[in-house]
């Protein structure tokens, strides 16, 4: 529906601020800090030395400094891995996220706004709060982030209603984006692996940030025989880490095995058929292919 709204209480918001802040953020994450103005938003994460998937986040300007807007069950390991990079730096980090919310709701309302402009990332001020279209894929709508005391009256005036969280994660997973669970990709599955590419989340441009050499050598040497792709339960259940097998050959692994499940594919393998039906120990599932994904 047009004026429904998702109040994101899983997300969480740290601010950086300080003189140093955009060098330093340049220097960690995978996308261009220079990309973030007021009016632009991006999308990044944040990887390992040897490139492989810790966290991802949206980056919004905000004054002298950045919101992140990340899941709020990875925002005290975010906290603390920034903390361990800032070294000397001149930079303040904080969470807010007992001040700030995130609400969503679907690009033909964003679009109604005044101001609003069909870019992704683009941001603007809604009585001084900023909106942003999602950078990843306008089809998962717009973002507030507002202060929680004024959080209802601006929903009153852009005639929002609250509706259940479940049905951004389902609308979400069926783009074939994660909504949340992200702490079971830890560590398991390259950053490029996660279709990062795809939805504007590195730069291959820029000069180097944590886990750059392995991102680029996969990307420049067409090593990239793996993708995250959302899985569909037929019947019963998954778990976590359980290989995915067709004609008694590995294909792939279940990585988070929740409701919103998702699972690391070898897309390239001979074995892998995306209308075939799989079977595991307990369950029967299909592997789907996102639109936006061509591949």
């Amino acid at each position: 529906m047009k004026n429904n709204v998702y109040i994101l209480e899983d997300r969480a918001i740290l601010y950086i601020n300080g003189i140093d802040s955009k060098d330093f953020l340049q220097n960690l994450i995978s996308n261009n800090i220079n990309k973030v103005r007021d009016n632009s938003s991006c999308f990044a994460s944040l990887l390992t030395p040897q490139g492989k998937f810790l966290y991802e986040f949206i980056i919004i300007k905000h004054k002298s400094g950045y919101f992140i807007d990340c899941e709020k069950s990875q925002s005290e390991e975010i906290f603390k891995q920034l903390n361990t990079y800032k070294i000397r730096s001149k930079v303040e980090i904080l969470n807010l996220s007992n001040e700030f919310v995130v609400a969503s709701f679907g690009y033909e309302k964003y679009s109604s706004i005044k101001g609003s402009k069909n870019i992704l990332g683009y941001t603007f001020k809604y009585r001084e709060d900023p909106i942003i279209l999602d950078p990843r894929n306008k089809n998962l709508g717009a973002r507030l982030i507002i202060n929680l005391e004024k959080l209802y009256l601006s929903l009153k005036k852009l005639d929002l209603k609250d509706d259940k969280i479940e049905k951004y994660y389902n609308e979400s997973h069926k783009l074939g984006i994660v909504p949340k669970n992200l702490n079971q990709l830890q560590n398991k599955i390259f950053g490029i692996e996660c279709n990062y590419e795809e939805l504007n989340g590195i730069d291959f441009k820029k000069g180097c940030y944590v886990g750059q050499e392995n991102t680029a050598r996969i990307k420049l040497n067409n090593k990239l025989s793996k993708r995250l792709l959302p899985i569909e339960i037929i019947d019963g259940k998954l778990s976590e880490d359980e290989k995915i097998y067709n004609n008694d050959v590995e294909i792939g692994k279940v990585l988070i095995n929740e409701e919103y499940p998702f699972a690391v594919i070898k897309y390239l393998d001979k074995n892998f058929n995306k209308d075939q039906t799989f079977q595991s120990k307990n369950g029967t599932f299909k592997i789907f292919i996102p639109e936006w994904l061509k591949i």
